[in-house]
């Protein structure tokens, strides 16, 4: 595979982008930058709330917390070189820069596809065993867990990218996509990429799948355990602690498998390109709405740091 990597005469990629009428160009960049200082202003804001206030130093806000700091990178990887590429009429991207790209890429999505099922682990400990939460949801514990979603994400793009980009890439060199993703660098390789289908498949099923249906186990236990809730608005607390994780979960996780989990030649490019939108920065930018922003405890906490007294209880 090595020798075929070096005999790669690809030297850089032009990435297309969106294929929509240039008179919309302005709107497009208009509206992804201001999309995108939105991201950086919600996820900043909670990440800062979160180390500011003590009340907010709890198992579920430390993982609400990483999940925030994921999205900023996640979409910082890729929505800066697209705004800069709608600006302008360069649109390449170095070889090494496209390999750099796809692994910070995969290794922060799939570090956030594993932490949703430590949060949904988090959950299940608060609304099944809340006598015992602060003492099983350890800070210990809770480090732990988000570094093994880090060592997973680490470890399988690491596998990802060096089968991708160990294949002959000989020209063309146009990648039909706003960023350098795999499915879409697939298409250029001059080589059978049959084998990148199944390891594409395999850890496809390993870093979503899995996580996936550890989410599913719990939640089911999850409810059963709030259907023996005796009163009514206990019921309803408990189950609005999970509806802001379910909602974020099927956001990302859902295209993300109908991505990354199909055989190359079923891939619609165009179909990919929204997917990738959808969970790259869309759930980025709905993610703090959903999760954060709505939640009392959070709004007491900007309050607090903005020195305008305390939010309504």
């Amino acid at each position: 595979m090595m020798q075929e990597f070096n005999q790669s005469s690809v030297t850089e990629f032009i990435l297309l982008g969106f294929s929509f009428n240039p008179r919309t160009t302005p709107l497009l960049f208009t509206v992804f930058l201001m999309t995108y200082l939105l991201i950086i202003l919600g996820n900043s804001l909670i990440t800062i709330l979160i180390c500011l206030d003590s009340h907010l130093h709890t198992p579920m806000y430390f993982f609400i917390g990483i999940l925030s700091i994921l999205d900023l990178g996640y979409t910082t990887t890729t929505v800066p070189q697209m705004l800069a590429h709608l600006a302008s009429q360069k649109k390449t991207i170095s070889f090494a820069s496209c390999v750099a790209q796809m692994y910070i890429f995969l290794v922060l999505g799939i570090t956030e596809s594993w932490l949703f099922a430590m949060m949904s682990i988090d959950r299940y400990v608060a609304i099944c065993h809340p006598l015992r939460y602060k003492v099983i949801m350890s800070p210990w514990l809770c480090g732990v867990m988000v570094i093994f979603c880090g060592l997973m994400g680490i470890i399988s793009a690491l596998i990802y990218t060096v089968f991708a980009m160990c294949l002959p890439y000989c020209g063309p060199n146009k990648i039909n996509h706003f960023f350098c993703e795999v499915p879409a660098v697939l298409k250029l390789a001059c080589a059978d990429t049959s084998v990148n289908d199944w390891v594409d498949f395999i850890l496809g099923f390993s870093v979503i799948l899995v996580p996936l249906s550890l989410i599913l186990v719990i939640y089911v236990n999850i409810f059963i355990a709030i259907l023996r809730i005796h009163s009514a608005q206990g019921r309803l607390k408990a189950f609005s602690t999970c509806a802001s994780h379910i909602i974020v979960v099927t956001m990302f996780c859902v295209p993300a498998m109908v991505m990354y989990m199909k055989p190359g030649s079923e891939a619609s490019l165009e179909e990919d390109k929204k997917l990738a939108l959808f969970y790259n920065v869309v759930s980025a930018f709905l993610n703090p709405i959903i999760y954060s922003l709505r939640n009392k405890d959070v709004k007491r906490a900007f309050l607090k740091v903005a020195g305008w007294g305390r939010a309504p209880e």
